[in-house]
């Protein structure tokens, strides 16, 4: 008779509390909902288009960032088998041509002693928080909605987030200022805010010029730092694009989060911060910010892959360090999306019809979202009949409020840059039978 050994429970109250947290479920409720229903058209993913991916080219990519080696910085065939093979400098290997890049698409003179090259943007998020945060009096500020990445590492550190609410232009900073003031009156350090100024996520809102100054103002004289994150400011109807939070930065409030996941590919997984702040020792000695970051980063993924940084640096190289130019093709198709979306529930839902439904959506200038406002919750029941019944998936907006009470109860997310116009034109007329059934 075999014995079996016991098997061994872990109680779930003696596991981490963020693990209980609804906000670590949301995602995993949508990809659930996704693969039950396979053939439904899914305005849930916020990818890039997979058709504009070219498989060949990785090669040829590669074979850029090798000559690169070669010849213009003179490496050793040894040498670049040590690079491309070997773990390699903790704060990343493309750091100068990553410099270059930000020089000529976004104006940012940034030293390459300030890049830390990441795993994604995600790591990013979790080097600046844990690097930046001392205590439990120190809080995070978010907008409301807000990116569900950002809130989910702070829950993951301990991080007290406060949400600052969102208008139709993004944040307020008259209402960011009160914020502050109250916090501190209850004891706490108001110690940075995250935010995408362009085309952010959830919303798609693009903060005015006038509102970017205010807010690097607002920054120096609250003390507070400032974690931009920029993923989609590419992707515009005009193609050019406000200048960016760190690009006017002055001061260096600003810790600048950037990702080539959608600008390149995501399957690369290569990210990076600008870190140029100063930090000063007890003793009087400073270093860089940067290479603070690179402490932790030794010791959560040692270093971003060698390959995925040499795929990069051959993408930007190939391009001229200039990534806003190569994506125009991309940049066009995520245009005409939007205007497929914008068009169809136009012609859908007339005015007249929209009005009397209760029934609106904002008008982004570019990006990947929009948001629709209904009159009835839109909620993981209404999504999972969206699914059965009218063959279409988007994304609750209350996924990315801080509780179901605060807000989004009445939105959904569209995301519009993971399906061809065809596409969109279908699941927009899906989604408006949906609408035409549960707002009567």
């Amino acid at each position: 008779m075999s014995h079996v050994s016991p098997t061994t429970v872990l109680a779930a109250d003696e596991l981490h509390g963020s693990l209980g947290d609804p906000l670590m479920e949301v995602m995993n409720f949508l990809n659930e909902v996704t693969s039950r229903y396979p053939q439904a058209i899914s305005f849930g993913p916020g990818r890039p288009y997979e058709g504009l991916f070219e498989v060949e080219r990785i090669g040829d990519y590669l074979d850029a960032y090798t000559r690169h080696l070669t010849e213009d910085l003179g490496r050793t065939p040894d040498e670049v088998r040590t690079q491309l093979f070997q773990y390699g400098r903790t704060n990343g290997q493309i750091h100068e041509v990553v410099a270059r890049a930000l020089r000529n698409d976004e104006d940012i003179d940034a030293d390459p002693a300030s890049l830390v090259v990441t795993v994604g943007c995600q790591e990013g998020m979790f080097l600046a928080l844990r690097a930046l945060f001392r205590d439990s009096s120190d809080v995070l500020l978010v907008s409301s909605p807000c990116y569900v990445g950002i809130t989910g590492a702070a829950r993951l550190l301990d991080i007290e987030t406060v949400h600052v609410p969102e208008g139709e232009h993004g944040i307020d900073p008259d209402v960011l200022r009160r914020t502050v003031a109250d916090l501190r009156a209850a004891g706490k350090r108001p110690r940075a805010l995250y935010l995408v100024p362009d085309f952010s996520n959830p919303t798609g809102t693009c903060l005015p010029l006038p509102t970017r100054h205010r807010l690097l103002d607002m920054a120096e004289e609250e003390d507070l730092l400032l974690l931009e994150d920029n993923p989609y400011g590419f992707f515009t109807r005009t193609g050019t694009g406000l200048p960016t939070l760190k690009a006017l930065d002055r001061r260096r409030r600003v810790i600048y989060l950037g990702s080539f996941a959608k600008t390149c590919f995501p399957g690369a997984r290569v990210g990076y911060v600008v870190a140029d702040q100063h930090v000063q020792a007890a003793d009087g000695s400073r270093t860089l910010l940067a290479d603070e970051l690179s402490k932790i980063k030794g010791m959560v993924t040692v270093n971003t892959p060698a390959l995925s940084q040499a795929v990069i640096g051959g993408m930007l190289l190939t391009h001229d360090f200039r990534l806003r130019e190569a994506n125009k093709p991309a940049a066009d198709f995520y245009q005409e999306n939007l205007k497929v979306l914008l068009d169809s529930l136009d012609r859908l839902l007339p005015p007249e019809r929209r009005e009397a439904a209760g029934i609106h959506w904002n008008s982004p200038e570019g990006g990947f979202f929009l948001t629709l406002t209904l009159p009835v919750p839109a909620d993981n029941a209404l999504l999972e009949e969206s699914a059965r019944e009218h063959g279409v998936i988007w994304t609750p907006m209350s996924y990315f409020y801080p509780d179901p009470d605060s807000g989004g109860r009445y939105q959904m997310r569209l995301s519009l840059s993971y399906l061809t116009p065809t596409q969109v034109a279908e699941g927009a007329s899906r989604l408006v039978g949906l609408l035409e059934r549960s707002c009567a």
